[in-house]
């Protein structure tokens, strides 16, 4: 739960200032009197540095009355992304001391003060509350208060704060071990809290999937002991929904690249590679604790890649969903078969929009580090729009050719279509190319390769390496569609 936001529109006291014990002052460019201004000269001046590198460089410092205090500049010209860095950097070294409350105080004109809330706010909301983990040392902590002064506003940080939680969501569920999130027991955590939340729920295991026909999910999954892969579908239908949204997101619990297993340094880490799947919940938490007007399906294909005498090979031909036969090529492109037929059963719905989040491919990172993930999709439109929306929310993506030729790599001799090619020339294109194969009524369709999700060290808003990227994007692109 996000801590209690208590608003004043005025100026911070000198008394408000001596009770407070952990302070973000958040300033503009052009330099204003603000409280303990002596003490930020000093520290200046020690550095040798100047009012405006607080930009670049927030300053720290203990109040002579004991507390924490940390100064910062937002430029006007900045884009969220840098608003949300430079958030982010002042407000370590204040909660990494834990404390209950925090006190944030805006400087500047109206608008000026109400960005720096926004910003700032959904940064303490985010990075408030401690990740588990299973250190004896770490204790369970979250940030209980946060006082703001200079802005008030009526409703609008509600939105702000049902992204911190679907985003702390979806970074608890993405840093578990292995061991505690196996499909099984994914599906479980998933079945309560569909019942919290009130969604629509049901879920197509193996024994399903099988009469069905749903051979590239089945494929996968079948390597595994026990067979708890399934594919969650999830529904939140509010009664005033404008549109209907498809969110897909790619589950594998963990990835041992199966036959073609994975040297252990880039084994390492797979239990992270259900990612699309948590970032996929932590939209829908998100959107349903906004009481957004949108109808959402969720769908969420959760197995394992595993090794054994039942896991597929390289040579197999297996029969998708939609009746595509696949040649299989490399048994460790199992994210595009599991989502393959996933995307077939969302497409049947005919969403107005469909989205797949997925940690897909090497080559995407290859392409663009870990700083932005990339968006492919099949109108020219729905791209420009996300690259919009990415740069609004400060999660920035960038778009990726689509183009029908990229088809001739995945040509087979023996089946409708390769899985992939062993080469790895564009993967991150030629995989999406794969999926567009297997949806059906021509949705609007945007698919996203979650590169950034992981930064040592933080990204944008999110100190931590796991950052919940992907959350904050997909609600900005549901606000777009139901303005639409």
């Amino acid at each position: 739960m996000a801590a209690k936001l208590i608003q004043n529109p005025k100026p911070i006291s000198p008394e408000a200032v001596e009770k407070a014990t952990h302070l973000l002052f958040v300033l503009p460019e052009a330099r204003l009197e603000v409280p303990c201004g002596e003490v930020l000269d000093a520290r200046l001046k020690r550095r040798q540095a100047k009012y405006e590198d607080l930009s670049k460089s927030p300053v720290h410092a203990d109040l002579p009355g004991g507390s924490h205090a940390v100064w910062v500049v937002l430029k006007a010209g900045q884009t969220t992304f840098e608003h949300h860095t430079a958030l982010r950097k002042a407000l370590e070294p204040l909660l990494k001391e834990q404390p209950e409350s925090l006190t944030i105080a805006v400087y500047g004109n109206a608008g000026q003060r109400a960005v720096a809330a926004e910003a700032a706010v959904y940064c303490a909301w985010v990075n408030g509350t401690a990740l588990p983990t299973r250190k004896k040392k770490d204790k369970p902590w979250s940030l209980d208060k946060i006082k703001l002064f200079g802005h008030e506003s009526d409703g609008g940080f509600a939105l702000f704060a049902a992204r911190a939680e679907g985003n702390l969501l979806t970074r608890s569920l993405t840093q578990l071990p292995a061991n505690d999130l196996t499909p099984g027991l994914y599906r479980k955590f998933i079945r309560d809290l569909a019942e919290k939340q009130g969604w629509k729920h049901e879920e197509l295991d193996l024994k399903k999937l099988r009469k069905m026909g749903a051979g590239a999910f089945v494929a996968v999954a079948q390597g595994s002991d026990p067979e708890d892969a399934a594919i969650v579908h999830l529904t939140y239908a509010p009664k005033k929904a404008k549109k209907s949204v498809a969110l897909v997101g790619k589950g594998i619990c963990f990835d041992t690249g199966g036959h073609n297993l994975k040297p252990a340094r880039y084994m390492h880490g797979m239990h992270e590679d259900m990612n699309g799947s948590a970032v996929s919940l932590g939209i829908l938490l998100a959107a349903t604790q906004a009481r957004l007007p949108v109808r959402i399906d969720c769908w969420l294909a959760l197995a394992q890649n595993h090794i054994s005498p039942k896991a597929y090979k390289q040579n197999d031909v297996v029969t998708a969903l939609n009746g595509t036969t696949i040649e299989v090529i490399h048994t460790d492109a199992e994210g595009r078969m599991v989502l393959a037929d996933t995307l077939t059963l969302a497409s049947r719905e005919k969403p107005d929009l469909m989205i797949d989040f997925a940690t897909l491919t090497g080559s995407m990172a290859t392409a663009l580090g870990n700083r932005y993930s990339g968006i492919l999709g099949n109108r020219q439109e729905l791209l420009c729009k996300a690259v919009g929306v990415g740069k609004a929310v400060g999660e920035r993506v960038n778009a990726f050719p689509f183009d029908a030729d990229y088809d001739e790599e995945l040509d087979s001799d023996i089946a409708d279509i390769k899985q992939c090619t062993l080469d790895g020339d564009a993967d991150h294109i030629i995989a999406a190319r794969f999926l567009s194969k297997f949806i059906e009524n021509d949705p609007a369709w945007l698919h996203v390769d979650l590169s950034s999700y992981s930064r040592k060290g933080g990204l944008g808003a999110v100190s931590d390496a796991v950052n919940g990227f992907g959350v904050g994007f997909g609600l900005g692109l549901l606000a777009e569609t139901i303005n639409d």
